[in-house]
């Protein structure tokens, strides 16, 4: 029999243009049992546009949603087809409330109801959604996504911070959930993606003090935009990070290292961006090894300020532990890096970085970040629930 410490979360994350869905198992001494971490990508519909194009990504969420949800439960052993033994309920009056629920998702609506007609209710205790930040149209579709499945199998709901969600997914070590203790206190954190380059001091569970942000474009973005100039694919780090591990040696192209020298934690990366194209421009013929010592020096340029502000804050706030988050975040050579800069410059401070997989937009993330607001007592009504596209940290 199930104990209030044994719960199944279903988690679910549209901040931006993947579709994922997550079912874990909760036990007690925090075993975190994954059944299942299901992500649907958007990447190739977006690589003619160069980045992520909301309206479009909205329409994929609403194709995806369903589909993502039935192979979720089927990995997971919790699929339950109704058939002619099950016991029939009149849910009439509930389907017309999804209607309502779902008036801007036409699409959605559809499927969600063919669903609910072909399914029992799964074993489930609990469901997480991010509701901010991101993009405004592809979270409301998450949210009310989770809002219909909360209503109709009269089930708990919690709304995650996204951010938040990419510092938690540090806590999953080895099959269980590890929380931060008191000599973790204070953390920095680094969360480092195509949407945020945040940097804020964590002084404990639900203390959070913002030291700095992107005054324009975030880390990853610049990654997107200087890959474009380049001439390279879309997503721009993945393709930037791959033409650097081909260049060996010292790059002679200089690029600017914005802000690294300033007294703040702020970030800038257009002006990098900008001393990309003036230099790309000014070459004639941009051969293989062009491009190849180009991406080197922007990853370098990238990672450098980085890794100084981030250690510059560990050592004046005396952090006894670093956290990083985000997609930037599986870049092999920051990880290398940072490892090696943590080590000699702040030797008795924790490195956490989660593994590369777990970086970039998951609903992993998002369901233990609901299991710790879950189990701090936070309870919410699925009606009160609302999308903010630039939620803070508080």
């Amino acid at each position: 029999m199930k104990t209030k410490k044994e719960i199944t979360i279903l988690a679910i994350e549209t901040s931006c243009d993947d579709t994922g869905i997550t079912i874990v198992k909760t036990g007690e001494n925090g075993s975190f049992k994954v059944l299942s971490n299901i992500i649907s990508s958007q990447v190739e519909i977006h690589k003619k546009w160069g980045g992520v194009y909301p309206a479009l990504a909205k329409r994929e969420h609403q194709k995806n949603l369903v589909p993502v949800l039935i192979d979720s439960l089927r990995k997971s052993r919790l699929s339950k087809i109704k058939n002619s033994k099950s016991k029939k309920k009149d849910y009439s009056f509930k389907f017309k409330d999804l209607e309502k629920i779902l008036e801007r998702e036409k699409e959605l609506q559809k499927r969600i109801t063919s669903f609910f007609k072909k399914y029992q209710k799964p074993d489930i205790d609990l469901i997480a959604v991010t509701n901010g930040p991101g993009l405004e149209p592809c979270l409301w579709t998450g949210v009310n996504f989770a809002k219909t499945l909360s209503y109709f199998w009269d089930l708990p709901i919690i709304s995650v911070n996204h951010v938040k969600a990419h510092i938690f997914v540090n806590m999953l070590q080895n099959g269980k959930i590890k929380k931060l203790i008191k000599r973790d206190f204070p953390a920095i954190c680094l969360i480092v993606s195509g949407g945020h380059t945040l940097l804020f001091l964590m002084k404990g569970f639900g203390k959070y003090e913002i030291l700095g942000e992107t005054r324009d474009d975030a880390a990853g973005e610049c990654f997107d935009k200087t890959a474009r100039i380049l001439g390279l694919g879309y997503p721009g780090g993945p393709e930037i990070s791959k033409r650097a591990a081909e260049f060996f040696g010292k790059p002679k192209i200089k690029l600017p290292r914005p802000m690294i020298n300033t007294k703040d934690y702020d970030f800038s990366f257009s002006g990098l961006k900008t001393a990309v194209l003036y230099d790309n421009l000014k070459k004639v013929r941009k051969d293989k090894k062009y491009i190849q010592e180009m991406c080197k020096e922007i990853q370098q340029s990238i990672i450098d300020v980085l890794a100084r502000k981030t250690i510059n804050a560990a050592i004046n706030r005396k952090a006894k532990s670093i956290i990083l988050g985000g997609g930037v975040v599986a870049n092999k050579e920051l990880r290398k890096q940072f490892t090696e800069r943590v080590k000699k410059l702040v030797p008795k401070a924790k490195l956490f970085i989660p593994k590369p997989e777990n970086c970039t937009d998951n609903a992993l993330m998002v369901a233990i970040a609901g299991y710790f607001k879950y189990k701090g007592g936070k309870k919410e009504k699925w009606k009160k629930i609302k999308v903010d596209a630039n939620l803070k940290i508080e």
